[in-house]
Order: structure tokens, then sequence, then C-alpha cells
């Protein structure tokens, strides 16, 4: 096909057809299409945007590009959630064996990391011997035995989005509503869910760096999830500070942990809590988001989920007593260095771009496709916006690479942090639902 055309109408703002999308799509999939060129297209989206059709269009041209999950008959529903990402954002691991032992099958197929935000499967792979990659068959096992299973896409399964997912990222077309709608649902329509919650974040370091955008982004989502026949929700959560106290792939899992343990901060907890409540309402199995709170708070307190945490990854190859030899370890990383303030008073900023950046400019992060990943590195005993702090106390703790890499950070790192004599008013992390 003539992919430049579509270039070409794109950039000067045509509305193109669902045929030409899907051959775009289709080609690009088969590798007859380079990526410099669907760069190029992907930059004339960015800036020209797509249609509602056009974006229905993309979503199941990507979805159809390959593999479909097929689950046997159940009365556990097939519920996942989607983030639109942001920093220490670790909901998903806690949540997925919560959604398990509340009677649901979870088949969450996640994703790497974009931009500054820490991706699922890159948190995932700092567990020894745990396996992110697995064939569609295992996956129905697993979810069919455990009731869970958080890996990645197979190479059969929606492959238009992995190619797709991957040029995104370096090439500064992330922050698009049509892209990321189309992205994320398409991975999630092949999942063959009956509800879908999406977490759709606004803020600093999130894609949205508004409330409103984040509203439109996820309005769309929310519109196109329930037409194409899965009962779709989504809340609005802020992306100003970092959920948790700890960002980095390794000291997150170990967070998510904590959190399963009934030790976690209180912020994770409660937006782990919130989506199980949205699923159970959605799917009928609670009449109102009370009910289904307390069902999932007392589900979470039970210990049971953190059974099927250990369960779920020794079905996924995980190494379990090198995964307790690990998690019994403070540290891991070679040098650990505490940002410590210089005045006392309450912290009013904890500037999650600024963490996102720094994190991902230590090796917590990718700059390029081919980067590679020290799982180790990364922030953690965050002290938190309202929270008070004296002078010379810890703000958070560094786990860098080496001792260059750690001063440097701690340098960075002075700036996401505002002390203030007085305590400024906490904003709820939940501030807003759609669907």
């Amino acid at each position: 096909m003539n992919f430049l055309s579509l270039i070409e109408a794109k950039r000067a703002g045509a509305t193109l057809t669902p045929e030409q999308i899907q051959a775009g799509i289709r080609a690009f999939t088969a590798g007859t299409i380079p990526d410099y060129q669907m760069a190029a297209f992907l930059m004339a989206v960015f800036f020209r945007g797509l249609n509602t059709a056009e974006t229905t269009a993309l979503t199941l041209a990507m979805r159809d590009s390959g593999d479909l999950l097929k689950f046997p008959k159940d009365k556990r529903p097939l519920v996942d959630k989607h983030s639109t990402g942001g920093v220490g954002d670790k909901v998903s691991l806690p949540l997925a064996p919560l959604l398990a032992c509340l009677g649901f099958r979870v088949p969450m197929i996640s994703g790497r990391g974009l931009g500054i935000t820490g991706g699922t499967l890159d948190k995932l792979d700092s567990i020894p011997g745990y396996k992110t990659l697995l064939p569609a068959k295992r996956i129905t096992e697993i979810v069919q035995e455990v009731g869970c299973v958080i890996c990645g896409q197979t190479e059969r399964m929606v492959p238009a989005d992995k190619k797709l997912y991957a040029l995104r990222d370096v090439t500064g077309t992330v922050p698009s509503i049509q892209l990321i709608t189309a992205s994320i649902l398409s991975k999630k329509l092949a999942e063959s869910l009956d509800a879908l919650i999406l977490d759709v974040k606004f803020g600093c370091a999130a894609f949205m760096q508004t409330k409103a955008d984040a509203q439109k982004l996820a309005k769309a989502m929310v519109a196109l999830g329930n037409q194409c026949g899965v009962n779709t929700r989504a809340i609005l959560t802020d992306m100003n500070t970092p959920v948790g106290r700890a960002a980095g792939n390794w000291l997150e899992v170990r967070e998510s942990v904590d959190c399963l343990d009934g030790k976690g901060p209180e912020d994770l907890r409660m937006l782990v809590i919130d989506c199980a409540a949205h699923l159970q309402v959605q799917t009928r199995k609670a009449r109102t988001l009370v009910v289904a709170r307390k069902q999932a708070e007392a589900c979470l307190d039970s210990g049971a989920p953190r059974h099927k945490w250990d369960e779920m990854l020794q079905a996924q190859g995980a190494d379990l007593t090198a995964f307790r030899r690990k998690l019994a370890k403070d540290v891991t990383a070679r040098v650990v260095v505490e940002l410590k303030a210089k005045r006392s008073g309450y912290v009013t900023r904890c500037d999650a771009r600024i963490l996102g950046e720094v994190i991902r400019d230590i090796g917590g992060g990718r700059l390029t496709k081919e980067a590679t990943i020290n799982y180790d590195v990364g922030v953690d005993q965050l002290v938190k916006p309202g929270e008070p702090i004296k002078a010379d106390a810890a703000l958070c703790r560094i786990h860098a690479g080496d001792v260059q890499q750690a001063g440097s950070a701690r340098t960075r790192l002075a700036a996401a942090f505002q002390i203030s004599p007085r305590r400024a008013r906490s904003l709820p992390s939940v501030s807003g639902m759609i669907g």
C-alpha cells in the first residue's frame, strides 16, 4: 500500500476511512511499513488527532492484528483494571490477587514503562524467575486455576500495539488521547472482558496534565469500551504526588507486598480497594460502592490475597525462596543515600514528575527502546504532602547504581520537595468517576 499518502492526508487534517486505517495497521504489523514512516504517521495523529470513527477503527484494527484470549464459561466474571500511568503507581500488583479472592477472573495484560511512568512488567521483572511472557494457552490455564495472571501480551496478541507502544515511547507521541485510548482498549478488548475499571491520572507526572484533559480521555475510553460491549468505568486520580512511598521497580514490588500484608501506605491501599469496589458494582456483585468497599477491605485484611499473590508468582515461574530472600533485604541497590530536609515544617510538595525523571535517568526507566533497566534503583521512604518534617530528617532514601548517580540524584531531588511552616490541605487521591 501507499502509506505515504495516508501520512500526507493526516498531516493535512483529512479524515481517514476505517479501511485505510485497517490496511495501514495490517501492513505495519506485517513489517512492510518501516518504523520511520509509522513514526511520521504517529506525529501527524498527535498534532491533527483522530475523530471517534477513526479511533474506533484504529482500536479494532489493533485488537484484530493478532489472537484474542478465549476462556471457558465460568460464573466468575472476567475483569481487569488499567492505569494511564504514573510515578509509584503499583496498584495493579496487589489488586489482581485481591480480585481473584473476591471471585473474579483477572487476565491482566500489562505493558512496560512509557516516558517517566513505570511499567507493571518492568516491576515484575525484578522478581527472581518471574515470567512476564506466556503463551495464550498458559495465560488461560493460570486464570482458570489461580484466578489471576499479570503478564505481557503474547507475540500473537495485539502485535500492532506492541510495536506502536515501543515507538511512541521514543518519538514524543505518548500524550495523545486517541493513541492512548486505542492502545489501552485494543489490549483490553482482546481479553474478552465483562468489566473494566480505568484509572485515569492527571497532574504534573501524568500524560494528562489537567483534570479537564483527564476527563476527556476518560470519557473517550469509557464510551468506546461500552460501545464494544465491555462494562467500562473510570476514576480520575491525582498524579502530582507519587502513589505510596516508593517509586522504582523492585521498591514498588516490596511496597505492594506490604500492602497485601496490611502494612502498606494508606493512599495505595485506598486506591486498590476503590478499584475492586467499582468492579464489584459493575458486575453486580455488590449493590453500592459503600458495601463493595467494606467487602474488598475485609478480603484484603483476611490475608487471602497475600497467599494468592504467592500462588500467582509460582504459577508464573517465580523462585519463591529467592523472592523471599530478596524481600528480607532492606536494600538491594549498590548505593543508598538520604535526602535530608534543610529546615523544619510541613511538606507541601513532593513533585512526582521530578522523581520520575530522576529515577528514569539513573536507570529505572527507558530513554530509548534498547535501554537496559536497573530494577533496584529508585526512591523510598518518601515524606508526603501534609506531613511534618524536622530539620536534618530524611525526606526520602535514594537507591542508585553508584556514588556519582546517587549524588546527582540527591541534588536534583531537592527541587521536588517544598517545606512550609504551615500544613497544606491534602487533596483526595480519587477526585471523580465517569461511567
